[in-house]
């Protein structure tokens, strides 16, 4: 399926790593050009020139925080400036986990809004700057990443951040659908990235096992019996990013490989 997306201009933030980098590689597989936001410049031109070597597509790498207003208007000038517009973006950017997530009595101000910054207001952010260019050109894609903490407990930030995600979306899907603007929402679970080892590991010294009796009992936990890959989730936003897609907006789609026993209509 030729999913018409050769010659598109897309953004995708947190691009440099993970989920991010392999959605940029999977939009400049189908020829798009890609411009790379993430907070480490030298990261996010290793992944540029990765991705444009592998692709031949022209792909670019800019710095922003996006807990930052100031950040993101200056990265959006800039990247707009250089490839004249602004097709699709992909809002993938979150703060990196650093440990266990805190409990109900250890929640304060700052943890909270550090995460809901970041992953929310940065998504806000990040569309207010690119949605002017997609308005005038008719047309346009946005996809959220969010999370299955969403619809799971264990994480009360987590989960709070991830519904917000969501509802953000279904919020522009009907202010921005009009003007021929798709968004959506896309939940991974635990996804297969270049960290996974080092947490298949973690989590094997603390059960006493190995990391390989780990990962089976994460797979036996979704109905495809497998761990979603980052290249996984990133066809899923493809996609999502095509005029193919123009009969799903609004919606959140799960990419964890099925919950057993949840039912979501």
């Amino acid at each position: 399926m030729d999913l018409e997306l050769r010659d598109r201009v897309a953004v995708v933030t947190g691009g440099s790593r993970g989920i991010g980098k392999a959605i940029a590689f999977a939009l400049a597989r189908e020829g798009a050009d890609v411009a790379l936001i993430a907070r480490s410049m030298a990261d996010a031109h290793m992944a540029a020139q990765e991705i444009a070597g592998a692709t031949g597509r022209r792909v670019q790498a800019y710095n922003a925080d996006t807990s930052s207003d100031e950040a993101v208007r200056a990265a959006f000038a800039q990247l707009a400036s250089d490839f004249s517009r602004i097709d699709i973006l992909v809002n993938c950017a979150a703060k990196m986990a650093g440990g266990p997530a805190p409990k109900f009595a250890e929640i304060n101000g700052e943890n909270l809004w550090a995460e809901v910054n970041v992953k929310v207001l940065g998504y806000i952010r990040c569309a207010q700057a690119a949605t002017p260019h997609m308005q005038r050109a008719g047309w346009g894609r946005i996809i959220n990443i969010s999370g299955l903490a969403a619809r799971s407990t264990g994480s009360i930030i987590g989960t709070i951040r991830n519904i917000s995600v969501a509802a953000l979306t279904k919020n522009l899907a009907d202010e921005l659908g009009p003007s021929g603007i798709n968004v959506t929402c896309v939940h991974p679970g635990i996804t297969r990235t270049e960290k996974t080892a080092g947490m298949l590991q973690q989590r094997a010294a603390a059960s006493q096992t190995t990391p390989e009796e780990i990962e089976r009992r994460i797979a036996e936990g979704t109905t495809i019996r497998h761990l979603v890959t980052a290249e996984e989730v990133a066809n899923v936003v493809a996609f999502l990013a095509s005029p193919k897609s123009i009969a799903i907006n609004g919606d959140a789609i799960a990419a964890g490989g099925g919950t057993p026993g949840a039912i979501y209509y």
